[in-house]
């Protein structure tokens, strides 16, 4: 009886080591599958992180640096422009106040020219004709007095003449008529004269002869 159980024994013992080695062996690929699956999963969701954080990091950066760029090149374009169109607009205010300056000037200069140029010519036109008729004026002074001289010298020669030759004509005329007159009565008085001094002579020869 002894001898009969120890087989079967044995054979049960080997039976039960064939079936918790069987058991563990499962345990093991299932505890090896868990722990493989849970360090894959783990591993893999580390790489995935790691992964998406990589992708998450450029796709940031790369938004960030667009969103950065952007921004800079508008903020710099905005400058730029308020810049650029300050300097337009100075430069445009500093050439249109030359060019107005200059225009002005123009301007101005050819008033002051066209003003100084009528003003000179009516200047020089009045003093040159004040002058000209004080100039006439002593010219036609001069020879209305030198002609009036002249005609009433010729005037009074003329009257002295006339007068003159009237007066001596009458002059002559009268004294030569005294003349006559004196000659007359001369002549007169010296032929009583002669006839009383002749009576008177011949008086005594009358005496004489009678």
């Amino acid at each position: 009886m002894k001898t009969s159980s120890s087989p079967y024994h044995h054979h049960h013992h080997h039976h039960l080591s064939i079936c918790l080695s069987i058991y563990l062996s499962q345990c093991v690929r299932i505890y090896l599958s868990i722990y493989l699956s849970i360090s894959v999963c783990s591993y893999l969701s580390i790489y995935l992180s790691i992964y998406l954080s990589q992708c998450v990091h450029i796709y940031l950066s790369i938004s960030v640096c667009s969103y950065l760029s952007i921004y800079l090149s508008i903020s710099v374009c905005s400058y730029l422009s308020t810049y650029l169109s300050q300097c337009v607009r100075i430069y445009l205010s500093i050439y249109l106040s030359v060019f107005v300056s200059i225009y002005l000037s123009i301007y101005l200069s050819q008033c002051v020219r066209i003003y100084l140029s009528t003003y000179l010519s009516i200047s020089v036109c009045s003093y040159l004709s004040i002058y000209v008729s004080i100039y006439l004026s002593r010219c036609v002074h001069i020879y209305l007095s030198i002609y009036l001289s002249i005609y009433l010298s010729q005037c009074v020669h003329i009257y002295l003449s006339i007068y003159l030759s009237i007066y001596l004509s009458v002059f002559i005329s009268i004294y030569l008529s005294k003349i006559y007159m004196n000659i007359t009565y001369l002549s007169i008085y010296l032929s009583i004269y002669h006839s009383l001094f002749i009576s008177i002579l011949s008086t005594p020869f009358i005496f004489i002869y009678i």
